[in-house]
């Protein structure tokens, strides 16, 4: 049930962090005013990611993945690409994106500059975006 919820919660932060990236970027290159939507369209792709986190963090120690690292260990699910990356390539990169979108985050708020503030979440969210669509389980996705 939770491998389930996660992988569907997962369509909704990609969605807001696509638009989250698009809107940023839009500020940057007009120059508008960092709002307050420009603001919460932020705060809910930290606040999405960070609930994707803990389901994942769920998902992960109560799947069968898990219980055979336990079984083979790490040596053996390292030499085995189909073992390592939902068991390891995958988590490490969604947690130096989720960390990238909390550094994000946080560093736009010390911005002073409308454009600062755009500037900081574009970058710190769409390098976020390009890891977590690098380890997305397309396959899984689109089997559904």
């Amino acid at each position: 049930m939770t491998k389930m919820i996660h992988s569907y919660w997962a369509y909704l932060v990609l969605l807001i962090l696509i638009i989250a990236v698009i809107n940023a970027i839009n500020g940057v290159n007009s120059k508008k005013e960092f709002k307050d939507k420009d603001l919460r369209i932020s705060l809910f792709v930290l606040i999405t990611a960070h609930i994707q986190l803990i389901l994942g963090f769920i998902a992960y120690y109560s799947s069968l993945y898990y219980e055979t690292m336990r079984k083979v260990g790490m040596g053996e699910v390292m030499k085995n690409s189909e073992l390592r990356k939902p068991l390891i390539e995958h988590p490490l990169l969604i947690l130096i994106a989720i960390a990238l979108i909390t550094i994000g985050f946080s560093k736009h708020k010390k911005k002073t500059t409308d454009t600062a503030k755009f500037k900081t979440i574009a970058v710190y969210y769409t390098i976020a975006l390009i890891l977590i669509l690098a380890v997305i389980p397309w396959g899984l996705w689109f089997s559904k």
